[in-house]
């Protein structure tokens, strides 16, 4: 027999008490999303004894006692590879983990003393952490929910920059006489849609992120499927109505049919199943390397998350919207790969990553969701040094470059507002790709995973 509705919102707020807290760790590709959850997990497992958590008050205080990994709800779900990534992280020498190539989860439970002790107070309280690990490429999908395949084709119409246009030559090339109107030719189709494909995979190495769709990146079991076959058409000047009215045969009402499928039988699924279901969220940003690529991979990035951050659901949360509407309602934005600039520079990073998102935070704030703007290396990679000359101190980097040499840099002074052309023309700002330093404790190095963990959950553990 079904419980009463006052039984059920009870139950829940019973639950509530229990300290259950999702949270979405959300990047796109590259912006390390799988050395931040491996460094999370560790930072976690190690709150007590060899983990450094200043900033958070729990671990400060000795309240946070560690944390154990729980089997997971899904079993359907592979679990994020924790023990791999370690393992990397202590090979000789140490190697940084694996990007992730499918959809991962991973169930931590907490063990705290609540701050404040009373008649209804346990001495030992937990919080059960539910993460959930994706590919970057996949995110960049969510944005096209809010598009028809008509007005998605406008909007790739920005990408004009000469770099990225180049990238996509033969693509671009195939389609300056493909008309929207003709029989479409199953074969001809598939060779435009791998010919998009590859245009995208060289966008990706190049730099770029504003990269649709991000299946035809990382496909999956998609891989060779009729719905991995269409591309968008930039350049159409003929009114959508009309278009609309084409014979279900032609090109346009063929790449329309597979455009909507993509979007409600690949796209739409994945965002219901795993971000409507988030309560907290952190969104990294490789902003470092976007401004080490140069202003057209910079103004793409800043395009690509401009789209993403109207993708998810964010709100006050209450008992009835836990119940019927989940929504985010705490958020960090985090620059990533701090440890790549000297510690001087650390503000100005993230004074420039809150000029990139300045509009969805002047969103965010006029709704009053609590955001916070921070810099961090999850694993660190470098060690802050200073170079004595000519009687001057000035700081320096010292870093284990990805091909094994050691090196003393400074790689440059960050911005900290949007760059003007000025800047670009004149950039002396350019840093290497280190190898992950090698840990001397089973607790990694990071630079403000404590100040991202407090504020991402140091409330619930209060």
């Amino acid at each position: 027999m079904r419980q009463p509705l006052s039984r059920e919102l009870g139950n829940l707020l019973e639950r509530g008490r229990d300290r259950q807290l999702r949270l979405a760790v959300t990047g796109l590709s590259q912006a390390g999303k799988t050395a931040f959850l491996t460094s999370l997990v560790n930072q976690l497992r190690h709150a007590g004894v060899e983990a450094q958590l200043d900033l958070l008050p729990a671990a400060r205080e000795g309240r946070l006692l560690g944390a154990q990994r729980l089997n997971q709800p899904d079993l359907g779900v592979p679990r994020f590879p924790y023990d791999p990534g370690m393992a990397a992280l202590r090979e000789s020498p140490p190697r940084w983990p694996d990007p992730t190539r499918g959809i991962s989860e991973l169930r931590l439970q907490l063990r705290y003393r609540p701050a404040r002790q009373g008649w209804f107070t346990p001495d030992i309280a937990h919080l059960t952490l539910d993460l959930f690990d994706y590919p970057g490429e996949w995110l960049l999908d969510l944005p096209l929910l809010q598009h028809n395949f008509y007005s998605w084709s406008q909007s790739q119409s920005l990408h004009e920059g000469p770099h990225r246009k180049a990238l996509f030559k033969e693509w671009l090339t195939g389609i300056e006489h493909l008309d929207p109107a003709d029989e479409a030719d199953e074969a001809k189709l598939a060779t435009l849609a791998d010919a998009y494909a590859q245009g995208l995979r060289r966008a990706k190495q190049a730099g770029f992120s504003d990269l649709q769709p991000g299946r035809f990146l990382l496909p999956g079991e998609l891989d060779g499927a009729p719905v991995l076959q269409f591309f968008p058409l930039p350049t159409l000047s003929i009114p959508q109505e009309t278009l609309e009215a084409l014979p279900d045969s032609s090109v346009y009402a063929t790449l329309a049919a597979r455009f909507r499928y993509y979007q409600q039988q690949v796209v739409r699924p994945f965002y219901r199943e795993h971000f409507r279901r988030f309560d907290r969220q952190i969104v990294l940003v490789d902003i470092l390397g976007a401004l080490n690529a140069g202003p057209e991979r910079f103004e793409d990035l800043s395009r690509a998350l401009q789209q993403l951050m109207q993708s998810f659901d964010y709100g006050k949360r209450s008992l009835l919207t836990r119940l019927f509407a989940p929504k985010i309602d705490r958020l960090a934005i985090a620059a990533t790969k701090a440890d790549h600039v000297t510690p001087d520079q650390h503000g100005n990073v993230v004074q420039l990553l809150e000029s990139l998102l300045a509009e969805p935070l002047k969103d965010l704030r006029f709704a009053d969701i609590p955001v916070k703007a921070l810099s961090l290396a999850a694993i660190r990679a470098t060690e802050a040094r200073e170079v004595l000359h000519e009687g001057k101190r000035t700081p320096a980097l010292k870093g284990t470059t990805m091909e094994g040499e050691d090196v003393l840099v400074y790689p440059g002074d960050v911005p900290s507002r949007l760059p003007q052309a000025e800047f670009w023309q004149q950039q002396g700002f350019d840093f290497p790709s280190f190898r992950p330093m090698l840990s001397t404790s089973d607790a990694l190095a990071h630079i403000r995973m404590d100040a991202a963990i407090d504020w991402l959950m140091g409330d619930k553990l209060a």
